[in-house]
């Protein structure tokens, strides 16, 4: 291999950087930046006519030659990229932690309910969280209080609801911080999820919840449900679940705009009743809540009363007079 004069490597240094930077990807970058280092260590760089340096016509043969690749696989919500460099006819592997979205929620909560009545709005849901199908956490409170006049209650995954509420709490403090009385209105809070909702799912990471964001302000009442995928409406009766499927047409039913707060009440314990029933992860433990223009409150968990002495409970199932069992 002939060598070029110090004179010629400096004058032909800068063209050849400014072509090899308009190398395309990482990979690219870090072969020609390689292969830069090592021709103008050996003084071999682009001839003053033009043509192909020694050291390319030769790379193929070059068992010395780095070569990189970078292959990234994405798929549905699950994310993974490696970088594979080869070097001297070796090779080595290093993968980054593949990023892990929900996609399939964990440890969840049922149904939550939620109407307006005369004097302001109300929720209520049990206090059960399933590990899968299993009734696990027996005192998981899924309605809370944001400011001074919102009330977010929350189905599904857990961890993502207190996730919502972690940011709901950061709004909070900033409005504690800033110190000039102001406090955002339950409409606020509710387009502000809805706004977050629609975000994450966008990123194929949602948030897997139902939200129910209630309260009363200057006022008026407010009653609204925000989904995983930025879905949502306000109304004036609601239910997330599996109660939006049994309770949803009780609460219809039995809605009017003048109930008085005892009516409300006996309404979504009616219908918590019948979930408990019908629902395999609902729960006789719960909590109602309610804001309006004196408070804003939850109440603690309570048990439920129930009657199993309904025919259709008590009909020998599988023709058989025991249990029901097989």
């Amino acid at each position: 291999r002939s060598r070029l004069s110090n004179a010629d490597t400096k004058t032909t240094t800068a063209p050849r950087l400014r072509e090899l930077l308009l190398v395309v990807g990482l990979g690219g970058l870090v072969a020609a930046s390689a292969r830069f280092v090592g021709e103008v260590r050996l003084g071999q760089t682009t001839p003053p006519g033009g043509g192909r340096p020694p050291s390319e016509e030769q790379e193929e043969d070059d068992p010395g030659a780095i070569t990189t690749t970078k292959t990234t696989m994405m798929f549905s919500a699950d994310h993974h990229s490696s970088t594979t460099t080869s070097l001297a006819g070796g090779s080595s592997e290093v993968s980054s932690a593949p990023f892990r979205h929900t996609t399939k929620p964990i440890v969840t909560g049922s149904s939550v309910l939620g109407l307006t009545y005369a004097d302001g709005v109300m929720l209520a849901a049990d206090t059960l969280a399933s590990y899968g199908t299993l009734a696990m956490f027996k005192d998981a409170r899924r309605i809370r209080k944001t400011g001074s006049y919102t009330l977010v209650g929350g189905s599904g995954e857990m961890s993502d609801y207190d996730h919502a509420m972690d940011l709901l709490d950061q709004l909070a403090t900033d409005n504690a911080n800033a110190d000039d009385g102001f406090e955002h209105a339950p409409e606020e809070i509710y387009h502000y999820l809805r706004a977050v909702c629609y975000q994450r799912r966008n990123k194929f990471n949602p948030l897997w919840n139902e939200l129910v964001v209630g309260g009363f302000k200057d006022g008026r009442s407010f009653l609204g449900v925000v989904d995983l995928r930025g879905t949502a409406y306000a109304d004036d009766v609601v239910a997330t679940g599996l109660g939006a499927h049994l309770a949803l047409p009780i609460m219809r039913n039995k809605w009017r705009p003048d109930l008085s707060e005892g009516e409300a009440r006996a309404i979504l314990e009616d219908c918590l009743r019948v979930l408990f029933y019908r629902d395999c992860k609902a729960s006789d433990m719960i909590q109602i809540s309610k804001a309006n223009k004196d408070e804003t409150i939850i109440s603690p968990p309570y048990k439920l009363e129930s009657d199993w002495s309904s025919a259709s409970f008590v009909v020998a199932k599988a023709d058989e007079s025991g249990d029901g069992g097989w």
